[in-house]
């Protein structure tokens, strides 16, 4: 049929990770999708993901954890240093791991190959964002659709005005990724070090001996190969004995930001809405958190409601704002060296050292399990 208008509930731009698992979510509510990717393959990612123990749940809800096996290691234990107090600080929870660390390719795959046996894909569809409008119909492959709500998962980097309002918050960090072997077991303990010239987060990273892990550092400092071996030396060759960096380092600027449609019936999740500083090592887990938002909106709210899409802005606002707020606030704290900052610091240091209720809040926050949402 020439004229035919093939009719879904939704559009999903971007076959991402939060992008694919929003479509997988939506799916298993029975609306109708469609997600269009631009790249006919998924881009070679070798980091891996921090998933909190709401994300893990949330994958486990979607039937998508247990394929992944054995193929992730457990955070056990959080450990907080820095350079101010004498004593660290330990998040344990006695009832779960905290998290677990995966690779992200290894998710990507099982998501990806959901939407193709499903048939909600479709990749190479390269469209111009800012024709998008659900108020017309649109060309895809030489077919026409419409779409009752169009949700953009396109990346922190899409910096279209003319389709959102972006705040952005000013940053000179470049984030350095990449991984390392040790001689010791790791015992499935994370590590976040505040070091004079930024933070420093060590994770367990999926192996067969437990002897590899994965590190992110962010600093305004231009780093290589020579000195993040000695940083990872300096810091860790007491606890993970002998040392050895692997070669494959990636580095990325750091651009926090949150972002708004402006556009009625289009919706941003992940990246495109909002993106921290990675001292938390949570931004992919608020893009959990915006999927969730909205399928629990769905519940209450029918997608032709007046305010549905003020609705989900509203709810996402807070938590992401206030995250962002934190991070940046740790951030300046450490990297401006003051007697009132270190002041600040050594007294938030003994706060959760020694009130169990506030350590147990921060515990819950570290995985997910806060009720801002």
């Amino acid at each position: 049929m020439k004229n035919k208008i093939y009719k879904y509930d939704f559009l999903i731009v971007g076959a991402g990770l939060i992008g694919s698992l929003a479509a997988i979510s939506l799916h298993q509510r029975n609306f109708k999708i469609l997600v269009i990717e631009k790249n006919r393959y998924p881009r070679k990612d070798e980091r891996t993901l921090a998933v909190n123990a709401n994300s893990r749940d949330f994958l486990k809800k979607l039937g998508l954890w247990g394929k992944i096996k054995d193929e992730y290691e457990n955070i056990e234990k959080i450990i907080i240093k820095d350079f101010i107090n004498k004593n660290n600080l330990i998040f344990q929870n006695e009832n779960e791991s905290m998290g677990s660390v995966v690779f992200n390719s290894k998710i990507l795959k099982i998501a990806r190959d959901y939407l193709i046996k499903n048939k909600l894909l479709l990749t190479g569809v390269d469209i111009e964002l800012i024709n998008l409008n659900q108020k017309s119909n649109i060309t895809i492959n030489k077919k026409k659709f419409s779409f009752k709500k169009i949700i953009l998962s396109v990346g922190r980097d899409y910096l279209n005005k003319q389709n959102i309002i972006r705040t952005q918050f000013v940053s000179n960090h470049r984030s350095y990724v990449g991984f390392f072997e040790h001689q010791n077991n790791h015992s499935q303990i994370a590590y976040e070090i505040f070091t004079p010239k930024g933070p420093l987060a060590v994770l367990p990273s999926p192996s067969l001996n437990h002897n590899n892990s994965t590190f992110i550092y962010s600093t305004e400092d231009s780093m290589n190969l020579n000195s993040l071996s000695n940083l990872i030396r300096k810091n860790f060759q007491k606890s993970h004995g002998k040392i050895l960096l692997k070669n494959t380092i990636s580095n990325f600027p750091i651009k926090p930001h949150l972002s708004r449609p402006i556009q009625k019936d289009i919706l941003l999740i992940g990246d495109t809405a909002h993106s921290i500083h990675p001292v938390a090592g949570q931004g992919w887990n608020l893009g959990v958190k915006d999927i969730q938002v909205l399928c629990k909106q769905l519940d209450s709210y029918h997608l032709d409601h007046l305010n549905f899409d003020n609705l989900y802005f509203s709810n996402r606002i807070i938590e992401n704002l206030s995250y962002l707020t934190f991070t940046s606030i740790l951030n300046c704290l450490y990297e401006y060296q003051t007697p009132i900052s270190k002041s600040l610091v050594k007294g938030g240091f003994s706060i959760l050292n020694h009130i169990t209720p506030l350590r147990e809040l921060f515990i819950n926050f570290a995985m997910g399990k806060n009720k801002l949402v």
